[in-house]
């Protein structure tokens, strides 16, 4: 399948990303002297990019792939919501799902980095969760959302840092079981045991490690299968994607499984490349794309967005060159 069927096959499908949104900062300078105050280099910062991070960046990288986002979240009312909010709004992507809460703060995660490695991060964050009005009022806007725009599939982007409740997730599951939505989650350890009757869950192996309290030292087929499995009886997912960082992607249903090799790579920056993974193979198989498609096509982007410094979303451009490449 070549990137145009592809485009095709997105376009027009609505995707609900509903999660903790961020806004990713990256201060750039350069390095010329240690400081006199500590033995820590001093970075004479000369440009400063705001990035959409979380579940913001998922809605893009559903965007730059011919879908339609609706993001649905709660942030703070701050200068970093305000950031996201204007970015998204410079994106084309619809910012009226998310409630300003007064009494929360945005997510901000800085980046300072000289030539392009990162010398620094600092978090700005408050992951205490909704409270009953805000947990509420979410609810709601998920359920008008899905009534009104009929999507194809809801993305929970769980980054534990509040919004997505045990309570609210077990809620928004039901209401896209019953109005026929496609689920699929991007997991974190918090709620890792929440999301049960999600359509696809999609871990990576060190959260499968710490939610199983399982070493996993050997990697193949049968090992991860007997880890999907039990992840099945637990959540009574249909699907399991399990990222395996350089080792590639395993995928497993009732009727088939496989683990697919990652392609070789110019590492530059692996933040955001399970955003991307989550985003494509949801948006492959709400378009009805066989899994072991979906799963290839999921595990190419991932590394292609891997080649790029900081948070970027996958485009068709880079995932043609790719195809071409072989």
């Amino acid at each position: 399948m070549n990137t145009e069927e592809i485009i095709q096959k997105f376009k027009g499908l609505k995707i609900i990303v509903a999660g903790d949104v961020m806004l990713d900062v990256y201060l750039r300078g350069s390095v010329n002297r240690i400081s006199p105050e500590a033995p820590v280099p001093v970075v004479s910062v000369e440009e400063k990019e705001e990035r959409l991070g979380g579940a913001a960046n998922v809605a893009l990288n559903i965007k730059s792939l011919g879908a339609i986002p609706i993001i649905c979240s709660v942030t703070g009312a701050d200068d970093a919501s305000k950031s996201i909010r204007r970015i998204l709004k410079s994106n084309k992507i619809d910012s009226g799902g998310m409630l300003q809460a007064p009494d929360r703060i945005t997510t901000v995660k800085t980046r300072v980095l000289s030539r392009s490695h990162q010398m620094l991060r600092y978090d700005s964050e408050l992951t205490t969760e909704l409270n009953n009005e805000e947990e509420q009022w979410l609810l709601k806007k998920i359920t008008d959302v899905i009534t009104r725009e009929k999507p194809a599939a809801l993305i929970f982007e769980d980054y534990n840092k509040g919004v997505l409740t045990s309570k609210l997730i077990s809620a928004v599951i039901a209401v896209c079981r019953k109005n026929k939505v496609f689920t699929a989650v991007d997991p974190k350890k918090k709620n890792f045991f929440s999301y049960k009757y999600v359509d696809l869950f999609k871990p990576n192996l060190r959260e499968i490690r710490e939610a199983l309290n399982k070493d996993i030292p050997d990697i193949n087929l049968a090992s991860l299968n007997n880890v999907s499995v039990e992840l099945m009886q637990h959540l009574s997912n249909k699907i399991t994607l399990i990222t395996l960082s350089e080792l590639g992607i395993f995928y497993h249903t009732k009727n088939e499984k496989g683990i697919l090799a990652a392609h070789k790579r110019d590492i530059s920056d692996v933040s955001g490349a399970g955003d991307t993974v989550i985003a494509m193979i949801t948006l492959c198989l709400a378009a009805g794309m066989p899994l072991a498609d979906a799963a290839n096509l999921a595990n190419i982007s991932g590394g292609l967005v891997c080649e790029h410094p900081g948070v970027v979303p996958v485009t068709f451009s880079m995932l043609q060159k790719a195809m071409i490449a072989g």
